[in-house]
């Protein structure tokens, strides 16, 4: 389970480990966690084809068809409908067998019959799962408990996935064995080396570079972050006529990006809040980038921490911010405490103030 901060390349790297799961002859199933919705309603569409790929080609066999009866069971318990047609899997159904519509007892079931089906084809599994952090708790303990059965059972199916750093704590708070059935790799900045490689090799791959001191630049303002990386490069590469790309032409675009992020990156994050969600952020950027203690930001709105904390809790569960440890806070989105300053001047409190 990869955890990190917005724009650090997990979602890259999750496509990355599927792409050399296929090439070693893995089936892979991959998905996205909404906000909003059940994790069984995503997953069956690709489950089921999932398990249909396995009853393609020789004869089926008896595991085979043992797992199909229990995927069409569980898809009875889950009515969901694509472009509005309901989705279905013919065939006879194993009576009682993932179908009581409690997702911790039937998606074991679900896992346990796809996992000997795929030892029966010699053909390993993996699921991929991005945006674990929306999972909700019981969703996330079905989903722990289906994997601890198939480890149990040494069966050819593993999950990769990837998340917000709340994604450790959820996980423990679901199962206490989480830890055990997991490795939790943490995913952060490009040290600078590796920054100014992402930079400067697809550059001399087109005959051109940048100079050191433009490097040095672009590893200052985006902190080593790889999707702020990727942005200063991209509009450097607009910008410029000349080889090497020099400091002053990225000085110069320095204005662009940052504006190209307010509108796109942060964007459409701040959309999303509420203004009492506002003015939280705000209070936690007049702090500075690092964690903060999460009586402090509560201070900065002249309030007590009791009264913000359903506000804290709202803002983790949009995956704006996290708990980095007990009664601390942090923003998941790198930079953004220097986003909510530009897009609000001063914090809730101090304008109040002026006001009067």
């Amino acid at each position: 389970m990869i955890v990190g901060l917005r724009g650090v390349g997990k979602t890259v790297l999750l496509n990355k480990i599927e792409s050399q799961a296929l090439d070693l002859g893995y089936k892979a199933l991959s998905i996205e966690v909404p906000e909003d919705k059940p994790l069984a309603v995503v997953l069956v569409p690709e489950l089921r084809r999932l398990f249909l790929e396995l009853d393609r080609g020789a004869v089926a066999s008896a595991a085979v068809k043992s797992a199909l009866r229990v995927m069409r069971s569980f898809m009875t318990g889950v009515k969901l409908k694509y472009h509005d047609v309901e989705l279905s899997m013919d065939g006879d159904v194993d009576a009682g067998a993932a179908d009581s519509g409690d997702l911790e007892s039937d998606l074991p079931a679900v896992f346990l019959a796809l996992g000997r089906a795929a030892a029966d084809r010699q053909t390993p599994v993996v699921l991929i799962i991005d945006e674990l952090q929306y999972l909700a708790e019981k969703d996330l303990s079905a989903l722990l408990v289906a994997l601890h059965k198939v480890s149990q059972k040494g069966l050819p199916l593993t999950v990769v996935g990837a998340g917000l750093p709340q994604l450790v704590g959820n996980a423990g708070r679901a199962k206490s064995y989480a830890e055990r059935l997991f490795l939790f790799p943490e995913l952060g900045p490009l040290d600078p080396p590796d920054a100014k490689k992402a930079l400067q090799e697809p550059m001399l791959a087109q005959d051109v570079s940048f100079s050191d001191e433009a490097l040095d630049e672009i590893v200052r303002v985006t902190k080593g972050y790889a999707y702020f990386i990727q942005e200063w490069g991209y509009i450097a590469w607009n910008a410029a006529d000349r080889s090497p790309v020099d400091v002053n032409l990225i000085k110069k675009v320095n204005g662009e990006t940052v504006a190209h992020l307010d509108k796109n990156f942060f964007r459409v994050r701040f959309d999303r809040l509420t203004p009492a969600e506002e003015g939280y952020l705000r209070a936690l950027a007049e702090l500075g980038p690092l964690p903060q203690r999460s009586g402090a930001v509560a201070a900065v709105l002249g309030r007590g921490s009791y009264e913000v904390g359903a506000l804290r809790e709202a803002l983790i569960g949009k995956g704006m911010i996290y708990g980095p440890a007990h009664g601390f806070t942090a923003f998941t989105v790198p930079l953004f405490d220097e986003y909510m300053k530009r897009r609000m001047p001063l914090p809730a409190v101090k304008r109040r103030r002026r006001q009067r």
